[in-house]
């Protein structure tokens, strides 16, 4: 059997893929990396880091967007509790609302309570 080595990208259902777009890119600094069309129609796409890092898919489908609002479904990684903080900072400066640092489950540090425009929640770690 072969080895795993991490995610190839994580795929997110939203509601508007313009608006999700939008958010991606202004708070967390992502850019699009692929698009993708069906029937002349564009139904999904990819968005990155600088270096491809990070890779979150986006794929318009309302009604799996709208059961997942809530839900925590994504904790992002970040190399330093220093960072953490800088990120706060960031989303501070965007006026972009969300929760508190807390003490992750190992002893590190997570920043909760950042909503993306369906309501999915994206944590922010560092052990």
């Amino acid at each position: 059997m072969g080895d795993l080595g991490g995610f190839h990208h994580v795929k997110l259902p939203v509601s508007d893929l313009a608006q999700a777009r939008h958010w991606y890119e202004r708070v967390l600094g992502l850019k699009v990396d692929a698009e993708l069309v069906e029937h002349g129609v564009l139904v999904g796409m990819a968005l990155a880091d600088v270096d491809r890092t990070l890779v979150l898919a986006l794929r318009h489908d309302p009604a799996h967007a709208a059961a997942l609002s809530g839900f925590d479904v994504l904790t992002l990684r970040v190399p330093t509790r220093e960072g953490i903080k800088q990120w706060r900072k960031r989303l501070d400066e965007l006026g972009e609302p969300h929760g508190a640092l807390v003490s992750g489950s190992r002893g590190g540090m997570v920043l909760v309570g950042l909503h993306d425009p369906d309501g999915v929640e994206i944590r922010l770690y560092a052990d």
